[in-house]
């Protein structure tokens, strides 16, 4: 095999996908999509298709519900308007086709996702992002930074990973209640654990926004945290979060071995800079921070 070729052919379906993400209020007709990929209109679907192993029609509208999906947990977006970005005609439309993927209506979604089912439906999609969406993280050099003492809220996920989405949910609920919307407090995620090693029901993760206010005893079991300030190696990741265990392994197993640094008695933690549904999934940033001694 001609890896060159084959890299080159990649490319082309990789930068298919980016555009399929920030385009996906638009119509994303085949004949649209093969000219961006530069592949013949009468082979595209096969190609597609034979490359993730899934069409390119359920890929369009997977990341549509996904993106859909996001907006009604997480936002107060209105449904109707939800619907007609996702490519639908009405809300009806809209509601019968995110029914049979999510197997939950958008109100019923919006009021309690059922985050389980949610996730075996997205795990092809996980999957094709982690065999061909690797990131390019690695690449970037990775900076030795002073990180300044800051004091968090913090709301802390305590349990199955697949439900973090319970937690950013009443996290959000919080900040409205205080008016910390993440362009006047930056978020960070404190994570304690690895998913992969971890057993579900004893993962921990904290989900946290800067303030220097006073946190009081509030319902929503949000508390006080610092992170303290010191030395830290820190790598952006750019894109899906599918892939971030790439730019975290890399730290590790790559660079930790090879730069001569101790680690610090802290753990792991990410600031997160942009969000999906904010920007689409690949224009996403999180920076990766591995505090140092």
């Amino acid at each position: 095999m001609n890896a060159k070729a084959f890299d080159t052919y990649r490319s082309r379906f990789l930068k298919l996908l980016e555009y399929i993400d920030s385009h996906l209020d638009e119509n994303l007709t085949v004949d649209r999509l093969s000219i961006v990929a530069a592949f013949s209109k009468y082979h595209f679907h096969r190609q597609f298709s034979e490359f993730f192993g899934i069409g390119v029609y359920k890929y369009v509208q997977l990341n549509r519900l996904k993106r859909a999906s996001y907006q009604l947990a997480f936002r107060d977006r209105q449904i109707v308007d939800i619907a007609l970005a996702s490519g639908y005609e009405s809300p009806e439309a809209f509601a019968r086709a995110f029914k049979k993927i999510i197997a939950q209506t958008p109100s019923e979604f919006r009021k309690q996702p059922q985050w389980e089912p949610w996730h075996a439906t997205y795990q092809k999609l996980s999957q094709l992002r982690n065999q061909h969406m690797k990131s390019d993280t690695y690449r970037e050099q990775v900076k030795i930074v002073v990180f300044k003492e800051t004091k968090v809220a913090a709301l802390e996920h305590r349990g199955d990973p697949q439900l973090i989405g319970n937690s950013v949910r009443k996290f959000i609920e919080w900040r409205k209640q205080h008016n910390l919307p993440p362009r006047v407090s930056k978020t960070f995620n404190i994570i304690y654990d690895n998913p992969a090693e971890t057993a579900p029901e004893d993962y921990r993760l904290d989900i946290c926004a800067a303030t220097d206010c006073n946190i009081t005893n509030n319902p929503l079991g949000v508390v006080a945290k610092t992170i303290p300030g010191g030395r830290c190696a820190v790598l952006r990741h750019t894109g899906y979060d599918d892939n971030l265990g790439d730019t975290i392994t890399y730290l590790y197993s790559e660079w930790l071995p090879q730069s001569g640094e101790e680690l610090r008695d802290f753990p792991l933690y990410f600031e997160r800079v942009s969000f999906f549904p904010d920007v689409p999934e690949f224009e996403a940033i999180t920076d990766v921070f591995l505090p140092l001694k």
